[in-house]
């Protein structure tokens, strides 16, 4: 089993679609791919709204999603050609309770793919790749937390300087670095780096 995870320094900059691309260009890989979401007072992390990640009376929850439509981000994973697609959701700073349940689902998949940076709290993949966007200022702390562990950078194309004067990307100097102009948000480069990569991995004895 290959494990990728997608991360990103801020919501909308692209993370689920690199997902869905890379889904796309590699289905040999028969993919299960994981959307995680975090949220707080009924807000989503993702996109600061009113959402409908809450679930409920318990701290978290998982579920498999079947819609095709390819209106909700894990739907798009489906149309993307992955064999199954599932939702992650708790609460803020608690998915910790919710990693023996996807553990364990895991553990009956394939390749998965995941799009998140909490993750890495608790599992270590075979490639991480952080998804970087100049023109947006937010940076989250997970993005930070982890760019060290980056096994490459893929970088919205943009002119100026970065808008994060308080972070430093010096964690990722000598990374493969991917340069992007949406759309598309995954190029030939950035699949023929992830297909060599998995491949270095199911050769590993």
């Amino acid at each position: 089993m290959a494990l990728v995870v997608i991360g990103g320094h801020s919501r909308s900059v692209g993370k689920t679609s690199v997902v869905a691309g890379l889904i796309s260009a590699l289905r040999a890989f028969d993919w299960t791919a994981v959307k995680i979401t975090q949220y707080g007072h009924g807000v989503c992390s993702a996109n600061g709204e009113a959402c409908d990640c809450t679930t409920g009376d318990h701290s978290w929850a998982i579920s498999e999603e079947h819609d095709r439509s390819g209106q909700s981000d894990t739907s798009r994973f489906l149309v993307a050609g992955a064999v199954r697609a599932l939702w992650v959701r708790t609460e803020q700073g608690r998915l910790a309770e919710a990693m023996p349940e996807l553990r364990q689902r895991l553990d009956m998949a394939g390749n998965v793919i995941i799009e998140s940076n909490t993750v890495l709290k608790f599992l270590r993949p075979d490639l991480y790749l952080t998804v970087l966007d100049p023109c947006t200022a937010d940076f989250k702390n997970s993005a930070r937390e982890f760019l060290d562990r980056a096994d490459a950078v893929i970088l919205h194309e943009a002119v100026g300087s970065p808008a994060w004067p308080s972070v430093s990307l010096k964690p990722v100097t000598g990374r493969p670095l991917f340069r992007i102009a949406p759309p598309p948000y995954v190029t030939a480069e950035i699949i023929e780096f992830v297909r060599a990569h998995l491949a270095a991995c199911v050769a590993r004895p």
